[in-house]
């Protein structure tokens, strides 16, 4: 068998060890759906040759911004770059945080001309200000291009994508940090023994799930790594949010029940990527991302841009030391007559991300401001989202929490309708705790995505509200029912109030139900959340509390 072309940047004895050439030649497919099966299926996984072919027509096709650099302007600048420096001793470019580059089977030449494209791009893209991610992206590229120009340019297409809906590299702070958060809330949703684990071992989960784009881009090993980017060079960015999720899950299926190597779970997490042909082959791996049933591409934009407006109004724009999640519920200012700090610390770690470095602020305690659901609303009103939490007489804890202002109430003319969105949830605390949350996330085959003209026109008809000019306010808010084509109202029913009860969850039963005078109550299982009885099916109320979440800055 003829040995494989690899160029002069790979070191071959590492790479024949890495990658077996063995595969076909040719790809004849031309369909985009065609060519989305044979990557997932690693068609071309086994033979450089055509990975090379494949890369080079995928990249070719990114539609880009009208000036993108190319090859020959490498020529041109990376003598007057790059100077009278030794490649291996040239420094990396800020935007790259300290990542090093990754060896990927590179030789000592190849690592220096990795180093000289990023501050060649650096050069030609001065607005990206933080893409961590760059340094294993070229030096993978490297492998599949006749020389550093080619190299260069398939970089700079990927970088210059200016198709909205094909999200590729981050490539700022800000969208690296959302991106964060939309993968810490979809762990959250999919991986919910995993996130489990991530807060019980780990004094702020938020930055263990900020390390989720080193485990792919630096830590996975070549072989691992090109099968993820065969797949996210035909679909995109969402096949990293699968994989990353992926590789919790059986980080979580090893580690479950063992104590944990170091006292530090993200250096044991890169540890367990560095090793991970240990664990899972890269075909098991990319069989367990698939079979994660994900938001649909839009509700996944719909969450990041929800996460990216809260850094913004943070003021959260460039890189800078984050506080600790726990932090945000401070053992001595807190005060609550129904959970403790523990128990509110548990909650703060199921709520969306955008909220988590909030800090509770109590809105409502029928203990301070008496049992009357009219001055339950009274206190609540304008503020979204909302915890409200039940203590019954016989001792057990339960409550939702609820992503829309109870304002909303009044929109039904005095009738009682049901409101809210799909990050809604219900839950107890005592005397075992459980989460419930909308129904849709668990079976997703209860609903496909409406067409964007269909959701247009639904969320016309539902609000006679003027849509407004920003796009993320009109797209908002995520996990909104007018996305979704549900057989029946029965699924969406959240939040309900008037002035004779509040109602969390319906169809087929309720949730949970108080009276207007906050003293009985009711649970039992909805269809909107699927869930058991969150404590006795009928209960007296002995307290009722509301909080909500304040910016640390405000205070």
């Amino acid at each position: 068998m003829d040995s494989p072309g690899y160029n002069c940047f790979v070191d071959r004895d590492k790479m024949d060890i890495a990658i077996q050439d063995l595969g076909p030649k040719e790809l004849s497919c031309t369909e985009l759906q065609e060519l989305k099966q044979l990557a997932r299926q690693g068609y071309w996984a086994h033979s450089h040759a055509l990975r090379g072919k494949v890369y080079q027509r995928l990249i070719r096709d990114i539609p880009c911004r009208t000036v993108t650099p190319d090859a020959s302007v490498y020529s041109d600048i990376v003598g007057k770059i790059v100077g009278k420096h030794s490649s291996s001793s040239l420094p990396l470019p800020e935007f790259v945080d300290n990542t090093q580059v990754p060896s990927y089977c590179l030789n000592t030449r190849g690592e220096g001309a990795v180093r000289k494209i990023l501050l060649c791009i650096a050069n030609q893209f001065p607005d990206i200000s933080f893409c961590p991610a760059l340094p294993a992206v070229v030096a993978l590229l490297l492998h599949y291009s006749i020389d550093e120009a080619e190299c260069f340019e398939k970089a700079c297409r990927i970088l210059a994508c200016n198709d909205p809906s094909k999200k590729l590299i981050d490539q700022s702070f800000l969208a690296f940090e959302s991106s964060c958060m939309t993968f810490g809330d979809l762990v959250n949703k999919y991986c919910q023994a995993a996130h489990k684990l991530m807060v019980a071992v780990s004094e702020d989960v938020l930055q263990v799930y900020a390390d989720w784009q080193r485990w792919l881009f630096g830590e996975l090993p070549i072989n691992y790594f090109a099968r993820v980017f065969d797949v996210f060079l035909v679909e995109g960015y969402k096949v990293l949010y699968r994989v990353a999720l992926a590789i919790l899950k059986f980080f979580h299926k090893v580690r479950a029940g063992q104590p944990l190597e170091t006292d530090n779970v993200k250096q044991d997490i890169r540890a367990f990527v560095k090793d991970i042909a240990k664990t899972v082959s890269p075909e098991k791996l990319l069989e367990k991302a698939f079979a994660i049933r994900l938001f649909s591409r839009k509700e996944i934009q719909l969450l990041q841009m929800a996460n990216e407006k809260a850094l913004k109004q943070k003021g959260i724009t460039v890189k800078q030391k984050r506080q600790f999640v726990h932090l945000a519920v401070h053992a001595e200012n807190f005060h609550s007559e129904i959970v403790s700090v523990k128990e509110m610390r548990d909650i703060w770690s199921w709520i969306p991300e955008r909220f988590a470095l909030c800090q509770p602020l109590l809105l409502f305690s029928s203990l301070q401001h008496g049992y009357s659901l009219t001055r339950f609303f009274f206190q609540c009103e304008g503020h979204e989202p909302t915890l409200l939490l039940i203590k019954t007489t016989q001792k057990e804890v339960c409550g939702a929490y609820l992503s829309t202002d109870w304002s909303e109430r009044n929109k039904f003319g005095g009738k009682l309708g049901f409101f809210g969105t799909g990050e809604c949830f219900v839950f107890r605390l005592q005397p075992e705790v459980q989460r419930y949350e909308w129904v849709v996330i668990k079976h997703p085959e209860l609903t496909k995505p409406l067409s964007s003209e269909t959701t247009t026109s639904s969320s016309l008809h539902c609000h006679s509200m003027s849509l407004p000019s920003d796009p993320s306010d009109r797209l908002s808010p995520f996990l909104a029912t007018r996305h979704f084509n549900l057989p029946s109202k029965t699924e969406s029913m959240f939040m309900a109030g008037g002035n004779d009860c509040l109602i969390i969850g319906g169809g087929g039963g309720q949730a949970l139900y108080i009276d207007g005078d906050l003293n009985r109550g009711r649970t039992g299982h909805c269809d909107t959340f699927n869930n058991q009885p969150l404590c006795s099916e009928n209960f007296l109320i002995a307290a009722v509390e509301a909080w909500g979440f304040q910016d640390p800055d405000t205070q």
